[in-house]
């Protein structure tokens, strides 16, 4: 006879099954997830999601409202899309690195003059190929042109070109994508 599932018990399958899932993962990829990125396959759930093929998605990411990804792009752990107020569009072949936020929406006119003003709503566009760094936001109304980088930690909250480079709180240009496919580089300006 089977033993009850108590709550106990429960609690002792999630943790062995977690274990084995870990143990998988270290001795494949040298790597040890959270409980939910372990056992939750990415590219599953970037399909569920409707995303293009080949992308990926952790299953610590948020997603809120309308968000397309294009094919082969992935989207790291602890990130946040929030397509609430006027959608998200993210081309091919882009990485959204670990705890990028992307909003479509803000409240800060709206707090600033005691509820006087209305939310900021504004879609978001990332161009194909494009590298959002580590911890970065994206403020609401922001096009992120092809071929771009933003580095981690930076603040965008306005448009950024083709083949760009931009880095800091708010970001600002600090170098240029040059060539393509296998001859693509970063080229950073110099300081006068």
């Amino acid at each position: 006879m089977d033993e009850p599932l108590t709550p106990q018990r429960f609690a002792a399958l999630l943790r062995e099954t977690y274990l084995a899932a870990d143990e998988r993962l270290r001795n494949d990829f040298q790597r040890s997830l959270p409980f939910q990125d372990a056992l939750f396959d990415r590219w599953e759930r970037a399909n569920r999601l409707g995303f293009s093929e080949g992308a990926s998605i952790y299953n610590s990411a948020s997603i809120f409202g309308d968000v397309s990804v294009g094919a082969a792009t992935w989207i790291g752990p602890n990130t946040l899309l929030d397509g609430t107020g006027g959608g998200i569009s993210i081309g091919a072949y882009c990485s959204i690195s670990s705890g990028v936020h992307i909003y479509t929406h803000d409240t800060v006119l709206w707090a600033l003059s005691g509820g006087t003003l209305h939310h900021k709503r504004a879609p978001v566009s990332i161009g194909d190929c494009t590298y959002i760094g580590s911890q970065s936001v994206i403020a609401a109304g922001v096009s992120i042109g092809s071929r771009s980088v933003v580095a981690a930690n930076s603040f965008v909250n306005a448009d950024v070109p083709e083949a760009t480079i931009v880095g800091g709180t708010p970001a600002r240009e600090i170098g240029m994508v040059l060539g393509e496919g296998a001859q693509v580089r970063m080229v950073f300006h110099s300081k006068a």
